[in-house]
C-alpha cells in the first residue's frame, strides 16, 4: 500500500489508522520496521501509532535512550500489553543492542514494536515484520510505502 500526506497531522492520522488494524489483527505482524531519512516522518507516524493505541503522553524519539516502554490499555480483551518505540539512529553496528533484549521484546506476542532505523541491525530484524519506507515529496508531503 502506497499513501501520500501533506501534512505532519496527515501522516499521524495514517499512524492512527494503522493502530486500529494492529489492533483488530488485520496486520501479519506486531513488529513495524520504518525507513528513511531524517525528518521524513517516522517519529510523526509513530506518534500517531502511540495515539491510536490509545497512549496519552507525549511520544518523542528515544534518540538518546534508544527504547522508550509505554504500558497499554487498549480493553480488557486485548493480548497487547505493551508498545515499545526504538530508535537505533545511534547505534554504530549490531553489536551495540546486546543488553536492550531486543529479540526478547519482539517475540513477546504482548508488544507492539517500533523500530526507527532498523537497517542498523537488519542480521537480528524478525523475518515476520511490517516495512514501512518514508519518502520526502516537496516540503511537506510523504510518501508513505507499507509492506505488510
Amino acid at each position: 500500500m502506497e499513501v501520500l500526506t501533506e501534512s505532519a497531522r496527515a501522516t499521524q492520522k495514517l499512524g492512527e489508522k494503522f493502530a486500529a488494524d494492529l489492533i483488530s489483527g488485520k496486520l501479519s505482524s506486531r513488529v513495524i520496521c520504518l525507513y528513511g531519512d531524517l525528518g521524513s516522518g517516522k517519529t510523526t507516524f509513530i506518534q500517531g501509532l502511540a495515539r491510536g493505541l490509545g497512549i496519552k503522553k507525549r511520544v518523542l524519539s528515544p534518540t538518546f535512550i534508544i527504547m522508550r516502554q509505554y504500558p497499554l490499555t487498549i480493553n480488557h480483551e486485548s493480548s497487547i500489553i505493551n508498545f515499545f518505540h526504538i530508535d537505533l539512529y545511534r547505534i554504530e553496528k549490531v553489536e551495540d543492542t546486546r543488553g536492550l533484549g531486543l529479540e526478547e521484546i519482539w517475540s513477546d506476542t504482548g508488544n507492539i514494536v517500533a523500530i526507527e532505523w532498523p537497517e542498523k541491525i537488519e542480521k537480528i530484524l524478525p523475518k515476520k515484520r511490517i516495512e514501512i519506507h518514508f519518502e520526502y515529496v516537496g516540503e511537506n508531503g510523504r510518501k508513505i510505502k507499507i509492506n505488510d
